[in-house]
């Protein structure tokens, strides 16, 4: 499959790094002036990479112009290409940060509270904008007027898990996925074959590096299972980190002067999912809306230990599809086939398709082999 529309519209302008399985192994790629370049040569690994100030200047191996290559898909007949393009992290510690916009949080415990009547709600709603006295976006997380807000809310009966971390000083943040367990564009996504509720969540990733200093950013699909997350918090391993569940690429958009973090801010996500049974859903959310802003939201996934190898955080969505798909009031969940297409002007479209965990093919490339690979590739003495 050709990459050119799954790429970010001014991508022959932009700096983007990622991985392909080589028949050596895995190694880090690099699209410069529209080129793809292998550049395993002068550094083993994207974790290194991100660190590396003289990136520009490394020469790598010339594969070809992007927009002419074939790159292969799950979804593809096998032979059809040979480039297979994988998740652009390797040793990155894989962290993600869990309602993160306030608004949709916020909106959750009001129409818990109504009990599904739209006026109680519009009631409940100006009740709370009331307090703030603003619009519920305008509330930051941590301040006075957030917690006078949160404690009124408790008083009221109104207390749920999520209002805590939605306006509360402490973001959620946990561990996604092993390292080395992420997917990449063209890969199957798993969700568990016990699940009868789950969604994708279509997000921004922040890439850092190894000092924690925000060098880049990509898209992600944090898989979500919605029906283990809701019977208890304490399930959230469960719900997020299982077999291909984490998918991240097509690359890393590295920040220079025509990108950057206010990019991040400002970008649109926007999420497709196509069935084989010709259900369709699509959706968008805007990063402006966020409550944490995503370089609060690195300081606090800092804030608990060092990531010397660097880390990617997914930082949240405030995209939860409820459209019923197969009966009223059943809402929507996947079916095995589904194709996921997250995607976003500057950093491109991500896309996946959809099967079960045990499906999935198994993870087995750990930081074991990887060292084995590197190592017998005489790779070890340039970087890792």
């Amino acid at each position: 499959m050709n990459l050119a529309s799954h790429l970010p519209t001014d991508w022959r302008d932009a700096r983007l790094l990622g991985r392909i399985m080589t028949p050596a192994g895995p190694s880090p790629v690099l699209v410069r002036g529209g080129r793809l370049y292998d550049i395993s040569g002068q550094v083993a690994t994207t974790a290194e990479a991100v660190s590396r100030t003289e990136l520009d200047r490394i020469e790598g191996v010339d594969l070809g112009a992007l927009d002419e290559l074939s790159f292969v898909t799950a979804w593809d007949e096998a032979g059809q290409a040979d480039i297979v393009l994988l998740s652009p992290l390797d040793l990155q510690c894989i962290k993600a940060s869990g309602v993160t916009f306030a608004v949709s949080a916020l909106e959750r415990v009001i129409e818990e509270r109504a009990r599904g009547d739209a006026d109680a709600a519009n009631a409940v709603r100006q009740s709370i904008l009331d307090r703030i006295g603003g619009d519920l976006r305008d509330l930051r997380p941590g301040s006075e007027q957030a917690e006078g807000v949160k404690a009124q809310l408790i008083a009221d009966g109104m207390w749920s898990q999520y209002l805590e971390v939605a306006i509360g000083p402490y973001a959620e943040i946990f561990t996604k996925a092993p390292v080395l367990a992420s997917v990449g564009w063209g890969a199957e996504v798993g969700v568990r074959a016990d699940s009868a509720w789950n969604n994708p969540e279509p997000e921004v990733v922040v890439i850092c590096d190894p000092v924690g200093r925000p060098v880049g950013a990509s898209l992600g699909n944090d898989v979500n299972l919605r029906d283990i997350e809701g019977r208890s918090a304490l399930l959230l391993g469960k719900a997020k980190d299982n077999n291909a569940s984490a998918a991240i690429g097509p690359f890393i958009r590295l920040f220079d002067d025509g990108f950057g973090m206010d990019d991040v801010r400002a970008a649109t996500v926007r999420l497709e999912v196509e069935g084989q049974d010709g259900f369709v859903m699509t959706g968008e959310s805007s990063m402006r809306l966020i409550s944490r802003d995503p370089e609060e939201l690195v300081r606090q996934t800092l804030s608990a230990h060092q990531y010397p190898d660097g880390f990617a955080l997914y930082l949240g969505t405030m995209f939860a599809p409820i459209e019923d798909r197969d009966a009223p009031g059943k809402g929507f969940t996947h079916k095995i086939g589904d194709r996921v297409r997250v995607s976003s002007e500057k950093l491109g479209v991500l896309e996946n398709i959809v099967t079960t965990c045990d499906q999935a093919p198994a993870w087995r490339f750990g930081v074991v082999e990887l060292m084995r690979n590197l190592a017998g590739r005489g790779l070890l003495g340039v970087s890792v």
